[in-house]
């Protein structure tokens, strides 16, 4: 069967990968300083980065249009591929998931949409993972099968620099953000069950970090991951230090570095550090 890839631009998936496998990707925009970018379109992560640096307050995001989903369908029955399967970010954050939905109901184009229940890496290792079953010769059923596991295997933990930005996007009062700034409390945010909540308060920077790594090291020896991923909001050096830190404790993992996809980097802010894995069954 030929079978079509469709994402979101929240996979973080680098774009040679997606130009080499074919993936079909609809960018979600960006808006900062008063101007709308498509996401990995009109403007990189790492311009993104630096305009948010200077430009957070009022920076805003919205996903693609209805239309662009049913153009896309209807390309896709033209170019004749008998169905699709489409990885969309958590339906609790988006409504990406259920514009695809409807679009491939109203085209007549069957394509198999599944809720990640998250975003960034662990999207996207979700589909490097199902283009993996491909290549083995999975069926289009089984590789469906397998790929609706991974929602509950996927965890992401995230740690803002400071809450400005989550006050900015309205996920923080302006009365907690004072609170919390005057009382040196960090906010460790983790995804649970398609929504973003607060895990722990933890006052002090270094030992959030603490806290972090330590949340790291019980998930490799209690899930013997393979693969975890360190994803920063525009702070590179700081990711590539954690990563040897973490190298140095867990030289048989192998650790990827990536930024964090611009619309989760619009509400959780400049400098934010994250980790993120796809639990092994």
């Amino acid at each position: 069967m030929k079978i079509a890839w469709i994402t979101d631009s929240t996979c973080g998936l680098p774009l040679d990968f997606i130009k080499e496998h074919g993936i079909h990707v609809l960018p979600l925009s960006v808006i900062v300083n008063g101007k709308s970018y498509k996401d990995d379109i009109d403007i990189t992560k790492d311009e993104f980065y630096s305009l948010l640096k200077e430009h957070g307050n009022g920076a805003k995001t919205s996903q693609p249009s209805y239309g662009d989903f049913i153009s896309l369908y209807e390309k896709l029955k033209e170019e004749e591929y008998d169905c699709g399967i489409a990885i969309h970010a958590s339906s609790e954050l988006t409504g990406t998931y259920q514009s695809s939905i409807s679009a491939s109901e109203m085209t007549g184009f069957p394509v198999e949409v599944i809720d990640s229940k998250i975003g960034s890496y662990p999207l996207g290792k979700m589909i490097r993972n199902g283009l993996e079953l491909q290549e083995e010769g999975k069926t289009y059923d089984q590789i469906v099968e397998s790929i609706n596991t991974y929602p509950n295997l996927a965890e992401m933990y995230l740690l803002p620099e400071n809450l400005e930005q989550l006050k900015n996007s309205g996920r923080v009062s302006t009365t907690q953000s004072v609170f919390a700034n005057l009382m040196q409390i960090n906010l460790l945010l983790k995804f649970d069950n398609g929504k973003v909540v607060v895990g722990e308060k933890i006052r002090i920077k270094k030992r959030a970090k603490r806290r972090l790594f330590q949340i790291i090291d019980d998930a490799i020896e209690n899930h013997q991951l393979k693969e975890l991923c360190l994803i920063h909001a525009g702070v590179k050096d700081q990711a590539l230090k954690w990563k040897e830190e973490l190298e140095k404790i867990h030289d048989q993992i192998v650790i990827r570095v990536e930024p964090l996809v611009p619309v989760a980097g619009v509400h959780t802010g400049y400098g934010t550090m994250s980790v993120a894995w796809l639990k092994e069954k």
